[in-house]
C-alpha cells in the first residue's frame, strides 16, 4: 500500500507541475478564449481546427521559445527604397581626361578588388588622334624645332654684342626661344608621350572598365574607387518631409551596418525625394548600385507588440500570423498586421493581444507542420 500511495503521489506531482509550466491560457485580440479545443495526443499533427500538436521533446529539437507578449508606445517606422552608391568623401570616379590608349602602369593595370592608395599610377594613357590630325601635329613638332635652333642661334649672337646690343631686345629673345621650347614639348608629348592616370582616394577597386591597349574617349569612366567601410546609401519617399521626422536608420537584414543622417533633397527624382545616408561598419557587405530597404524610425510613435522579426510567419494563405501557445503542447496561428521598427524587430499593431506567449523561436518549424 505504501508503494502505490508514492506511485499515486508522483502522477499527482507531474500533472501539476505539468499545468504549473502550460501556458496562461491563450486568447484572441477581442479576450476571446482559443483554447477550448484539448491538444490531441501522439506526435506532431496540425489539428481540425488549424492549431498544431508539438510533443515537449519535438519542442526542444526544434529549439522553441516563447515569449510574454506585452503591449507599449514604439517608434513609428517607414521603410524606402533605397540603392548603394559611392561616398564622394571617401572615394572617386576616374575618367579619361582625352582620348588615348590605355597602357600599364608600373605595377601593371589594377583589377576590381585591389586595394590601391591616393596618388597610386593605376595606368598610363597614350595620346590617340586620326591619321590627319596626328599629321598635322608631326608638321608643327618638325617646324617648332627648326625655329628653336633658328633662336638659340639668335640668343648666342645676341648676347655675344651684350654692351652694344640694347638688353630689352636679349631679354626678347631668350624668352621667344623659351616659349618655343615650351610648345616643342607640349606637342610632342601630344604624339608620343603619355599621361599618368592617379588613384584620387584610398580603397578598394570596385569597377575596374580597361584593358592594355584599349582605346576611350574622353569622360570614360575607367575606375572607380570604394571605402569597404564607408558608402552612401540613397533612399527615395514620396514625402518631401520625412527627413527632418528620421531619428534613427537601420538596413533591413543588416543590423550590424550603422547609418547616419545627411539630410533629404529638394529636387524630384522619378518622382520622389532623394534621403541620404552614409553607411559604416567594420565589414560593410555592400556593392555599388546594390538596392537595399532603409528602415527609417521616424519621431512618431505606435502602439502595439514588439516582437522578434523571427516570431512572423506566412500561413497557405499568404497571410502574416505569429505562432500563440495555448497549452503545453498545443500552438495557435493568429493573422496579425506588423511593420518593420528596425533590422531585427517588429511591432504587431492588429490580430494579437497583450499576454499571450508568442512563439519567438523555432516558428518558421512549426508553421511547416501539415
Amino acid at each position: 500500500m505504501t508503494m502505490i500511495r508514492h506511485i499515486l503521489a508522483g502522477l499527482a506531482a507531474g500533472i501539476y507541475a505539468t499545468a504549473l509550466f502550460a501556458a496562461p491560457g491563450a486568447h484572441g485580440p477581442n479576450g476571446e478564449h482559443l483554447d477550448g479545443q484539448p491538444a490531441a495526443g501522439g506526435g506532431l499533427a496540425r489539428l481540425p481546427d488549424g492549431s498544431v500538436n508539438v510533443p515537449k521533446l519535438a519542442q526542444r529539437r526544434m529549439g522553441v521559445r516563447t515569449l510574454l507578449a506585452g503591449e507599449g508606445e514604439h517608434a513609428r517606422t517607414v521603410a524606402l527604397n533605397g540603392r548603394v552608391s559611392i561616398d564622394p568623401n571617401a572615394g572617386g570616379r576616374v575618367q579619361a581626361p582625352f582620348a588615348g590608349q590605355i597602357a600599364p602602369g608600373p605595377n601593371g593595370l589594377p583589377v576590381a578588388g585591389q586595394r590601391v592608395v591616393q596618388g597610386q599610377v593605376l595606368a598610363r594613357l597614350r595620346p590617340a588622334g586620326d591619321a590627319i590630325e596626328r599629321g598635322n601635329q608631326a608638321a608643327q613638332l618638325a617646324q617648332l624645332r627648326a625655329q628653336r635652333g633658328l633662336l638659340a642661334k639668335r640668343v648666342e649672337r645676341l648676347a655675344s654684342l651684350e654692351g652694344v646690343v640694347p638688353a630689352k631686345e636679349i631679354e626678347a629673345a631668350r624668352a621667344e626661344l623659351k616659349a618655343n621650347i615650351g610648345q616643342e614639348r607640349a606637342v610632342a608629348a601630344s604624339i608620343g608621350g603619355s599621361q599618368a592616370i592617379l588613384a584620387p582616394a584610398s580603397g578598394v577597386i570596385a569597377s575596374a572598365s580597361v584593358l592594355n591597349g584599349q582605346i576611350v574617349e574622353p569622360r570614360d569612366v575607367l575606375f572607380e574607387i570604394v571605402d569597404p567601410q564607408r558608402m552612401l546609401i540613397e533612399a527615395l519617399s514620396t514625402d518631401a518631409g520625412v527627413a527632418r521626422r528620421i531619428s534613427a536608420a537601420t538596413l533591413a537584414g543588416m543590423p550590424d551596418v550603422a547609418l547616419t543622417l545627411l539630410g533629404g533633397g529638394r529636387s524630384l527624382r522619378d518622382g520622389a525625394v532623394p534621403v541620404s545616408f552614409r553607411a559604416r561598419g567594420a565589414h560593410l557587405d555592400l556593392a555599388l548600385g546594390q538596392p537595399v530597404t532603409v528602415l527609417a524610425r521616424l519621431d512618431t510613435t505606435v502602439k502595439g507588440i514588439a516582437l522578434p522579426a523571427a516570431a512572423l510567419a506566412r500561413n497557405p494563405a499568404n497571410e502574416t500570423v505569429v505562432w500563440i501557445k495555448s497549452g503545453a503542447e498545443r500552438f495557435i496561428a493568429l493573422p496579425v498586421e506588423a511593420s518593420a521598427l528596425d533590422a531585427r524587430t517588429v511591432v504587431v499593431t492588429k490580430g494579437l493581444s497583450p499576454d499571450n506567449r508568442v512563439v519567438v523561436g523555432g516558428t518558421s518549424l512549426i508553421n511547416q507542420i501539415r
